[in-house]
Formats: structure tokens, sequence, C-alpha cells
């Protein structure tokens, strides 16, 4: 069904989905489609320079004030779970998690350092009473407010915070990206590589694939990521809790389950 977004005589545009409904597909007298989006982050451009995302074409300001961005829509592929244990995905996240141009810019547009101990007082302030007696969510913040003292970590970088397999794109000619950038933050990178890692290689497999990305497997950082994403699966089930989304819910409170028992808390 075609949608309301002007842009001009012969231009045909279709909602691409997402959870925002700011994305769209566009093509313009049968021609090469793009995919536009309304209203996106000035960091799109810099995403785009660095090839982290497919090049951005033009961008447009709506008589409305509505500021639209075009990008070529590219044939390919999301990544499969088996995917993620490319090398080539370690080498792109280490990319951008080392990238000043892309920390320069989100310091730009005002985004601030997130720190652990201000993640995990604004997790308990989210979670509903109903949530906070769960006993696997009450072992997690137990094991979050023991472990704060060591997560202090120097560096940071720009993160992704979704590192989903959903995610990351393999175009038709192997051109790897990573999209949906609304909610990057600066913060240490264990904050992507601790869930990547856990849900998604083996862990006999963690040292070949930082290799790839170019650290060590320490003591340290092998905490941070437990630290990292333990909160971040918290999160995931306050999300689905909200919505109401059951199946989800109790899964991911499954997950949060089995994570405890490998990490030994109890």
């Amino acid at each position: 069904m075609e949608i309301s977004l002007d842009l001009g005589e012969g231009w045909e545009v279709f909602p691409a989905g997402g959870a925002t409904g700011e994305a769209y597909i566009a093509q313009y007298e049968g021609q090469n489609k793009l995919f536009l989006k309304r209203n996106s982050s000035p960091f799109l451009a810099v995403l785009s320079a660095e090839g982290i995302v497919p090049k951005l074409i033009w961008t447009k300001r709506m008589e409305n004030g509505d500021v639209i961005t075009a990008q070529h829509w590219l044939k390919g592929r999301e990544l499969k779970p088996i995917d993620m244990t490319d090398k080539a995905v370690a080498i792109l996240l280490s990319k951008i998690h080392n990238s000043k141009e892309l920390l320069n810019m989100l310091q730009r547009i005002g985004k601030k350092q997130l720190q652990p101990l201000q993640l995990l007082e604004d997790l308990k302030q989210i979670l509903e009473k109903s949530l906070s007696t769960e006993k696997e969510i009450c072992n997690s913040i137990q094991f979050l407010e023991q472990n704060l003292p060591y997560i202090n970590h120097e560096y940071l970088g720009v993160c992704h915070c979704d590192v989903n397999h959903n995610n990351w794109l393999m175009s038709d000619e192997q051109e790897l990206y990573l999209i949906d950038w609304d909610g990057a933050m600066i913060a240490d990178p264990a904050l992507d590589l601790g869930p990547l890692l856990y849900w998604y290689i083996p862990q006999n497999s963690w040292g070949d694939w930082l290799h790839n990305y170019g650290l060590e497997l320490t003591a340290n950082l092998e905490r941070r990521m437990k630290w990292y994403v333990v909160y971040q699966t918290i999160s995931a089930i306050v999300w689905y809790k909200n919505r109401n989304e059951n199946h989800e819910y109790e899964q991911w409170i499954d997950q949060l389950g089995n994570m405890l028992s490998a990490f030994s808390i109890s």
C-alpha cells in the first residue's frame, strides 16, 4: 500500500517496516530502488563515508521540515547466526569501535558517555515490581552490583548497542554492512562484544574471533563482557514484558537463567 510521503511526481514510496515506522522503499519511474529514512541522525553521513552502511545518495528537506535521506537499496541478505563467526564481522566491528570519525560525530551531536553505574541505576529504576522479585532478575542485579567496581574501562568508542545478526547485511557483491544505528552510544566496546560472543560464537573460538578483531581474551575483558551481556539480557526482558510479548519474555528469562548457571551465579 502506497503511503503519503510526497517526493513529487514519478515517485512510488512504500513502508519498509521496522520498529520506528520511519523507513521506506522508494522508486522513481521504475529506476533502481532507494532506501529512505525520515529524520535520520547526521551520524548517517559519517557511517556512509566510512563504508559501514550502504552509500548515502542524497538528503532532502521537506516542506514540513522533515529531512529525508536516501541510500542505495542493495540486493543481499541478512546474516544468519552461523555467519557471525566470519572474520569480516570481527574486522568491521573493530573498525567501528576504533573509528575516531564516528566518535567525533557522536560527540558533536551531543551523545554522552555511557558509564556502568548509570546503566545499572537506570535499569533498576525501570524494573517493575513484578520483575524485580523474579529470582533470575534478583540474582542478576546482585551480580551487576558486585562486579561494578571492576567494569570501568579507560577506552570508550562508538557502540552499536544491538549487534543482532538481523542488523548485519551482506550484499550480492559480498560487501558487509551494519545497519539500524538509532541506538548508537559512546561506551566500552565490551557492550557490543559481550552479546555477540555469548549469543553467536562457541566459547572455544572466542580467542580466534577476538584475534581477528584485534584483542586478546583476558580475564578483565571476559568479566566486562559478562557484565554487559547480563545487563542487555535484563533490558531485553523488560522490553518484551512491557510489550506483553509473553513468549519472547519467557525465552529471555530462560536465557538469563542459563547464563547465570554458566557464570556460576546463584
